[in-house]
């Protein structure tokens, strides 16, 4: 482990004992929990240049190019922004090789690759009752006919600009949150998630 790791503290880790003890189990569980350090490059292209083609090839699938969807490539997640940008999540650690890959692959064409990994963090909400908890503070339609996995949006959850991003069925998502917000959008999912600890009303 080098220096630079063993320094970095990620914005929600003195947290990770609060979300343990706030997840429950069973039909209505839910589950939080923050995954920190993940590589983010920011990808801004013309769709029609011949470098997506290029892309494409590298990564093993093409860009996404349907608003609001997300692919899997190996370890990498590219999740559609807008018309002309994409971002491109992976691992802890793998930011530069993935932007290598990427300037080579744009070659002389317009466009940039920009590490945006130190701007968010990202929270990971799954469970039964996952959906119910953000339905609280979020005004999108996350019905399951409307947003399943590999569906993403930039929208608001409680005031907070996030990128939501659905990563399976469960349902498991991933908000990706500026540090600054963070810790709000902590305390607001775990005030949410209040219920969940509790057994239902009897009918």
């Amino acid at each position: 482990m080098t220096a630079d790791t063993t320094l970095r503290r990620s914005p929600l880790g003195h947290l990770a004992d609060v979300f343990a003890e706030h997840s429950t189990t069973g039909e209505r569980s839910v589950r939080l929990r923050e995954v920190p350090f993940l590589a983010q490059l920011d990808l801004q292209l013309y769709p029609r240049s011949a470098a997506v083609e290029r892309i494409a090839s590298a990564l093993g699938e093409p860009l996404p190019t349907a608003p609001d969807t997300a692919v899997q490539a190996g370890d990498l997640r590219v999740l559609w922004l807008g018309p002309q940008q994409w971002l491109l999540i992976g691992p802890d650690g793998s930011a530069p090789a993935t932007a290598d890959l990427l300037n080579a692959a744009l070659e002389s064409e317009p466009g940039s690759v920009v590490d945006v990994s130190a701007n968010r963090t990202t929270l990971e909400l799954a469970g039964p009752a996952a959906r119910q908890v953000l339905e609280k503070g979020c005004a999108l339609d996350l019905h399951p006919r409307t947003f399943g996995p590999g569906r993403c949006a930039q929208t608001l959850l409680s005031k907070v600009n996030v990128i939501l991003h659905q990563v399976d069925a469960e349902p498991t998502y991933r908000l990706l949150v500026r540090g600054s917000f963070a810790q709000y959008l902590a305390d607001w999912l775990l005030d949410a998630m209040e219920e969940y600890r509790q057994p239902p009303l009897a009918p």
